[in-house]
């Protein structure tokens, strides 16, 4: 059996990695991870928000606890496969105070009894205020307690030490776990599992800058540092279990700042852990963690549990009677997802009015609102018994050699309105009667078909001289050059210009908008010519020169120490610098990176990674300049 802890940054996050991104559900993320039980931090959303295969990932159970009020922040969740192992009770938060509705009853909950603000010696604020409760240490979705029969499961996603003023929080959160645990295991008799984040160094050789010996004198005058270590084994009841496996090892970090690049040389921090009791030992098989694994600024940690052990006495005990896992099918505990409302059929969600149930009742609905097809006015080409003949050639986009006459039925296809009014009207001659009369489909089809083109947008000037869409012939002006009939052609050719001279137009108009535009770009390029001969060279060459070094790329200055090409960077910090650039060493950070005289000894600056080296940008594309103009 594995046992996994990962903080992922986001459930949004890990799809952004592979092989995660080549899985379309959660349900194939969890699988692909291979763990039994399966706990998450950060997971950066709410029980609005969350997606339906995230919170029901197949066989998996999930139970999730979120931030009260703040959205998007914190969250951890426990994923256990119901194939395999099913937990026996679970409930959200440390104190007992975060209850569904109803609430647990006492069989359902995880404990009789919870920690209690008096229970503890608080840590002050900066006003020497200590919580008299806490409830609001609680509220932030950090705590998972989970029953497994054998051992109480509890995944927490301890608070950060963000300013001065969370040192308090952070330190009560603490104590509060520390209180939990202490009443599981000395009042309750049972066997613990705190894994998770729990944003703390352990020891120096958990800090990449522990071997300095700066560094290792004051490593345990922080606060957290101090209590951590009086919780651990030996002075208190946990055990680092991984630790246990791998004592001497350099590295083992859990969590590096993706924003300097700090993975790629190992430049980290072991912040997560797995903590047990010193019963559960026996069954611990193994303890690792998966740094390869990508998809968070944290990697994974896990540990392997023994299918079975021997007991003191000779019993062979397996770890399913252990847990207390029985054979026949049961529920999960109340609290699991699968049982919210929104996701058991008791409330209605607003994603289900948009399915296909609700899109057949309109199309449905819509049918027998539709007009009956003896009206012309509303019919569609799809309706209608007859199309066009395939005789009819399709209306083309102008071309610039002069048009031909078209033929007849052509422009009837076309025009909007019966050819009889057209004002240029040649002779007294009309079409003949099968030609004049089109059917409705025949004339509202091109017409549609022209508004669908006239919406993408007019990008060129021969684009407004396109045909319009009205309920009237536009005026038409007659020019000679369209005139090419010959004489005595006959009265069918009369009457073909007399019933389409719109399209002529067209052409006529979209050839002058071609050549005014040749013409155009032709006399732009000769006055640039122009201006160019009549400049003195100097002068051009010195324009050029200068134009050229102002929309150059800036070149990257060299870093002091190692004269290599600077990287860019940009502040991204609120306050009165937040959007300038900047540039840095391109050299990746790492143990005893040069931080500055102030927060570095130079005995102590490693000069195989990044140096001290900073320079506005703006500092840098001034010097550029002045060397130009000096040039």
């Amino acid at each position: 059996m594995r046992i996994l802890s990962w903080n992922i940054n986001g459930i949004r996050t890990i799809p952004q990695y592979h092989p995660w991104n080549t899985f379309k559900s959660c349900e194939g993320i969890l699988s692909e991870i291979g763990a039994d039980i399966i706990c998450f931090q950060e997971m950066k959303s709410s029980r609005a928000a969350l997606p339906r295969d995230v919170a029901l990932p197949g066989p998996f159970d999930s139970f999730f606890s979120f931030p009260a009020s703040k959205a998007g922040y914190s969250g951890v969740a426990v994923y256990t496969d119901s194939r395999k192992f099913l937990p026996l009770k679970a409930e959200e938060g440390l104190s007992g105070k975060l209850q569904p509705k109803p609430s647990l009853s006492s069989d359902e909950r995880v404990s009789p009894s919870y920690p209690a603000a008096h229970h503890i010696d608080a840590f002050p604020d900066e006003s020497s205020d200590v919580p008299s409760s806490f409830d609001v240490l609680d509220a932030e979705g950090r705590a998972l307690v989970v029953d497994f029969g054998l051992f109480v499961l509890i995944n927490v996603y301890c608070p950060n030490e963000t300013s001065d003023a969370r040192l308090s929080f952070k330190m009560n959160y603490h104590l509060m776990l520390q209180e939990r645990v202490r009443k599981l295991v000395e009042e309750e008799h049972r066997e613990v599992i705190v894994l998770g984040d729990m944003n703390i160094c352990a020891t120096p050789l958990d800090h990449p800058e522990g071997h300095l010996a700066s560094y290792a004198a004051t490593f345990y005058d922080h606060p957290a540092r101090a209590w951590f270590q009086t919780w651990l084994d030996p002075n208190g009841p946990m055990i680092d279990v991984v630790r246990t496996f791998w004592p001497e090892r350099k590295g083992l970090f859990t969590c590096w700042n993706t924003k300097l690049s700090a993975r790629e040389t190992n430049y980290g921090t072991r912040v997560d852990y797995i903590l047990v009791t010193r019963g559960l030992l026996p069954w611990v098989a193994h303890g690792d963690i998966q740094p390869s694994v990508k998809g968070s600024d944290h990697c994974p940690i896990y540990i392997d549990l023994h299918d079975e052990i021997v007991s003191e006495s000779g019993a062979m005990i397996t770890l399913r009677d252990a847990m207390k896992q029985e054979s026949k099918e049961r529920e999960p505990p109340r609290i699991a997802a699968k049982f919210w409302e929104e996701f058991s059929g008791k409330q209605t969600v607003l994603s289900s009015f948009f399915g296909k149930r609700g899109s057949v009742k309109r199309e449905a609905s819509s049918s027998s609102l539709q007009p009956s097809s003896k009206a012309p006015t509303d019919r569609t080409s799809s309706e209608l018994p007859s199309p066009i003949p395939s005789s009819t050639p399709p209306i083309l986009p102008p071309s610039s050699s002069p048009p031909q006459p078209p033929q007849e039925q052509n422009y009837h296809a076309a025009a909007p309105q019966p050819p009889s009014k057209s004002p240029l009207k040649a002779s007294s001659s009309r079409p003949s009667t099968s030609t004049a009369k089109r059917k409705p489909s025949e004339i509202s089809a091109p017409a549609s078909k022209k508004k669908k083109k006239a919406s993408s947008g007019q990008a060129t000037i021969a684009a407004f001289f396109s045909k319009p869409v009205a309920s009237k012939p536009p005026q038409v002006i007659d020019i000679d050059d369209d005139d090419t009939a010959p004489t005595g052609a006959g009265p069918s050719i009369s009457a073909s210009r007399a019933a389409g001279p719109t399209l002529t137009q067209v052409d006529a108009d979209y050839r002058l908008a071609c050549s005014l535009a040749a013409a155009q770009d032709a006399t732009s390029i000769l006055s640039q010519g122009e201006l160019d001969c009549s400049a003195p060279p100097s002068s051009q060459t010195q324009s050029r020169s200068a134009w050229s070094s102002l929309f150059a790329p800036l070149q990257p200055p060299k870093c002091t120490v190692h004269d290599e090409p600077a990287r860019l960077y940009t502040v991204n910090k609120q306050g009165p610098n937040k959007g300038k650039t900047f540039f840095l060493c391109s050299r990746p950070v790492g143990p005893g990176y040069d931080k500055g005289k102030n927060e570095r000894l130079r005995e102590e600056v490693d000069p195989r990674y990044r140096c001290n080296y900073f320079k506005w940008a703006s500092e840098v594309k001034r010097e550029a300049l002045q060397k130009s103009s000096s040039s």
